[in-house]
């Protein structure tokens, strides 16, 4: 069930990150949504044995296949995302997995930004080849450089904005335009940083977004999730694979506890970027502190974009010092209070952690040639990576400063 009513097709983005997919229960008459913890269900009809058989039966069969509870989150982010529909996963990872493995066979190839998140770099570098899909990447912010890449079996463009680490933000309807016209089928946008309170990829062109809901949309730290949203028509043909034979399916608990935290996203946002630009300029003028990457400031390389695709900037930048940044590292995990020297990102308190160069394109990257100076252009010798909370900027500020 979705929103209601005859205002539901006009309603503010806070309304329906409160009221999309839930109701009140017709029996018990509970308020809140349910936790349907149950595996298996009884179904008002008979149906195959085989997820292939069951056919257009609407109910519940087996967890694996769907879950009320996690319908119930997946109708709330179609709905913030004004997408057709929405499939969940047990990580984000996994949700990126799925739209990857489910959409390309052997023979298709993929092209990806030469920089963003580890896990699904690694993915495409070191796993998708094994399989027989051919994988390259580009700077995304060179419209002419990813019109010579694609092939003509390139059947999917992966994109991340911002990007994790660099920060770098890429012209989503240029992208899809030009990837389209060029005869690549899918083009896919991992929007975790901005969430769609900043960003709606579909509206630009995209075919699919991808989100880690353990981030920004679940917002407290305390649950993995993952989600893909496109086309009804393209999420039904994948469904199948995506969930009942890969299986990386969402915990229904989670699925509550990151609906709950969803319903206060448009306001959380708010408060993360409210703070992380007190932290930005606090930052870029700090003595110790040699460059700031945040969207919301002028000096950004890509800012224009950023102010045209987004409607709110986000709590996520990176910065880099001229002290030597382990050094400075090291300090952090002993002296901050606040923030703490952690992964992860998008949840009320504000995470940091350094992310050394040489570290992460031996693990991961794996750059050559331009794409190693380009990264290091950004990167130098390591970033820092901030996710700002809801705290007060001037409190993280002060924090921040016991270590600088």
């Amino acid at each position: 069930m979705t929103l209601r009513g005859k205002n539901s097709g006009t309603q503010k983005e806070q309304t329906i990150a409160v009221h999309a997919g839930e109701f009140v229960d017709p029996v018990t008459r509970a308020s809140s949504p349910n936790l349907v913890m149950s595996a298996t269900f009884a179904p008002t009809d008979v149906t195959g044995f085989s997820a292939r058989d069951e056919k257009d039966y609407g109910g519940f069969v087996y967890g694996r296949v769907s879950s009320p509870t996690v319908r119930q989150l997946e109708q709330k982010l179609a709905a913030l995302e004004e997408a057709e529909g929405a499939l969940c996963f047990g990580s984000g990872v996994a949700a990126s997995h799925a739209v990857i493995a489910g959409r390309l066979s052997k023979g298709d190839h993929l092209l990806a930004q030469d920089t963003n998140y580890v896990g699904v770099a690694e993915l495409t570098r070191d796993t998708l080849p094994r399989f027989g899909i051919g994988t390259s990447f580009v700077d995304v912010t060179d419209l002419a450089a990813v019109a010579a890449a694609i092939r003509p079996n390139t059947r999917m463009l992966w994109l991340e904005t911002p990007a994790n680490p660099t920060m770098q933000i890429c012209d989503i309807r240029a992208l899809a335009e030009l990837a389209h016209a060029k005869g690549v089928r899918d083009v896919v946008v991992d929007s975790t940083y901005a969430t769609p309170i900043a960003t709606k990829p579909l509206n630009l062109g995209a075919d699919f977004v991808v989100h880690s809901l353990t981030k920004y949309i679940g917002g407290h730290g305390d649950a993995m999730g993952g989600c893909v949203l496109g086309r009804k028509v393209d999420l039904a043909a994948l469904n199948l694979e995506a969930t009942v034979h890969f299986g990386g399916i969402l915990s229904p608990f989670n699925a509550w506890l990151i609906m709950r935290g969803a319903a206060t996203l448009p306001i959380r946002m708010k408060a993360h970027q409210e703070s992380a630009m007190i932290i930005a300029r606090y930052l870029e003028q700090h003595p110790a502190v040699s460059r700031v990457f945040y969207p919301g400031l002028a000096s950004h390389p890509q800012h224009e974009i950023a102010k045209a695709q987004m409607k709110n900037f986000s709590g996520m930048m990176t910065f880099q010092t001229h002290e030597n940044g382990l050094v400075v590292a090291r300090r952090m995990v002993e002296r901050l209070e606040l923030v703490h020297y952690a992964v992860s990102l998008g949840h009320i308190r504000s995470l940091i952690y350094w992310i050394g160069t040489d570290d992460i394109e031996k693990s991961t990257f794996h750059h050559e040639g331009e794409a190693a100076k380009r990264y290091r252009g950004y990167a130098g010798d390591g970033l820092f990576r901030l996710s700002v909370g809801i705290e007060e900027g001037e409190d993280l500020c002060a924090d921040l400063a016991n270590c600088l």
